[in-house]
């Protein structure tokens, strides 16, 4: 089944003390853009990450934030710089003897200081670690690709509409074709009548009104192109009801019902078979915005 590249998802997982939370935002792209914020914790994992969701979502510029708490107090630690401190401790007594000022320092001042006390993480199963994040990875990929499947329904049924109204107009210019030539031969005919008195007229060669218009006929051919339109219909029809490579394949497919139809316009020397063309035109360029959003 065809899917969109917009769609949201979201992941929360507790494992004892350990709080993952997993956010998933995703836009229309030609590639599988992946941007990851993350706390530095979790930087081991980055690549797997990016493989994980990658094989599972294909494509899209995909944001990816990625949350966690530990409750547990033993998780971190404090650490003392104590080199630091004591280099502090005796700038500020320097800085008193020079001045002559009272030296106040305490220790919860002297803590204050920029890097003299620094959190960090304790050591962490690394392994354990990554495989409680997936397990909340997969809740969200699993959520967004519900609402992908859900836009690229919707979107899919409204391609496959347009692929009808091209159908129908299809079948307009097939119709109108044949009498493009029969319209072009009466008026060749009457406008010889206009310019020739009727002994000049008596005396023309019609062989020669017949070559014009065969030679009009030739130019004004549409038959190969009505006829591949209808393959390319069919085979847009069987590309929507797939379910791999769905946005590539139509783009390309797009590319040639396109094509034809712009050689049906150049060709068709008829106001009528011009304005369907140009409502063809109109339905392909929806159809190709619709499409680079399907996966």
């Amino acid at each position: 089944m065809a899917s969109s590249m917009t769609g949201f998802g979201r992941g929360e997982k507790i494992f004892d003390t350990r709080r993952y939370t997993v956010e998933l935002k995703s836009v229309n792209s030609r590639f599988c853009d992946i941007n990851i914020r993350m706390p530095r914790l979790f930087n081991f994992a980055d690549s797997k990450i990016r493989k994980l969701i990658t094989d599972r979502l294909v494509r899209g510029k995909i944001d990816v934030f990625i949350n966690f708490d530990d409750a547990e107090s033993a998780a971190t630690e404090v650490v003392v710089n104590e080199g630091l401190a004591r280099a502090y401790a005796g700038a500020l007594s320097r800085i008193s003897e020079i001045t002559e000022a009272e030296n106040e320092l305490t220790a919860s001042r002297l803590a204050s200081f920029q890097d003299v006390l620094t959190v960090r993480q304790k050591s962490v199963d690394e392994d354990a670690l990554y495989e409680e994040l997936v397990s909340c990875m997969n809740a969200a990929i699993d959520g967004m690709c519900e609402m992908r499947a859900i836009e690229g329904q919707n979107l899919v049924d409204d391609i496959l509409g347009k692929v009808s109204q091209l159908e129908n107009l299809r079948d307009e210019i097939a119709t109108r074709a044949p009498g493009v030539v029969e319209d072009y031969r009466v008026r060749l005919s009457n406008r010889i009548d206009e310019i020739l008195d009727s002994e000049k007229r008596a005396l023309y060669d019609e062989s020669r009104l017949a070559a014009e218009v065969t030679v009009f006929a030739d130019k004004c051919a549409i038959d190969e192109e009505l006829k591949r339109l209808i393959s390319h219909y069919g085979q847009a029809r069987k590309i929507l009801g797939g379910e791999a490579n769905v946005g590539k394949k139509m783009d390309f497919l797009i590319q040639e019902i396109n094509r034809e139809t712009n050689t049906i316009g150049s060709k068709a020397n008829d106001i009528e078979i011009t304005n369907r063309v140009l409502l063809m035109k109109n339905l392909i360029e929806e159809m190709r915005e619709q499409i680079q959003n399907l996966v």
